[in-house]
């Protein structure tokens, strides 16, 4: 089993090193291999006063002094345009091991083709407006690709609504053997704009459709977590409470233990 988390957003140096710190013994007690995640910018932002982050540089500035005291983990970040992309390869190419697509760029070739080049984990996350076959088209852009990971995060189901779809979540597990399906447990209750200059969430709901992913043989989970979520700059209400994140993580585990 492996988990990605982390918060949304980078924050600072010392609340990214107590959750990476808190997450990395979770893991270690459930023997589950953990990759933490976090945004140096969040450009897909519901309105202009969506607060984006620390920026490329200071970020992966963090990351390494954080990563120097945890050498296993493996660092993700998202990446929005190729110069992103660039900058990774030339300047934080022993920081960062996983790039991430964002689900609304699932599609931008050019820049799926920029990630892959860098010879790290690729990360993408499927589209709101994507079928689950049409992955393929995205899998496709990946050739050459060290690893791929594709990540379900919910489907659009009308207006501020996301819903999940197992047979779907199945289907990609059946048809990319050789490709990591994760399961976003986080985003897929999230409600985009739901708070209208911001999006809304139910993170009450985040351990059932876990523990549903786990269910149908995702051993992948990827989870957003902050100390005080409803404090946090983006993506509040669908975090999960770092203090919770024990509990969630034991009763996935149960799942997937169960199933060998």
């Amino acid at each position: 089993m492996r988990l990605i988390a982390g918060p949304c957003q980078h924050e600072s140096y010392e609340k990214s090193f107590d959750i990476c710190k808190q997450l990395y013994y979770m893991c270690k007690d459930f023997n589950i291999d953990f990759v933490f995640k976090a945004s140096f910018d969040k450009a897909n932002r519901t309105s202009m006063s969506g607060t984006r982050g620390l920026g490329i540089h200071q970020t992966l500035q963090d990351f390494g002094a954080i990563k120097s005291m945890f050498p296993s983990v493996k660092f993700l970040t998202d990446v929005h345009e190729i110069w992103q992309v660039n900058t990774i390869a030339a300047d934080y190419d022993d920081i960062i091991d996983v790039l991430q697509i964002p689900a609304f760029l699932c599609r931008q070739t050019d820049l799926i083709r920029e990630a892959v080049e860098t010879n790290k984990i690729v990360n993408i996350k499927k589209g709101q407006f994507l079928a689950p076959w049409d992955v393929r088209g995205i899998w496709s852009k990946t050739k050459g690709a060290k690893e791929v990971w594709i990540t379900e995060r919910g489907t659009s189901f009308g207006y501020n609504t996301l819903v999940n779809d197992f047979t779907g979540v199945k289907y990609m597990l059946d048809t990319f053997p050789d490709v990591a399906v994760v399961f976003d447990a986080t985003h897929s209750v999230q409600k985009p704009g739901g708070n209208g200059t911001s999006s809304g969430g139910n993170r009450s709901y985040v351990p059932t459709v876990a523990k549903a992913a786990a269910a149908v043989g995702v051993r992948n989970f990827f989870m957003e977590t902050h100390p005080s979520p409803d404090d946090a700059p983006s993506d509040g209400p669908n975090m999960v409470k770092l203090s919770d994140m024990r509990d969630v993580l034991y009763s996935i585990k149960r799942i997937v233990d169960l199933d060998g």
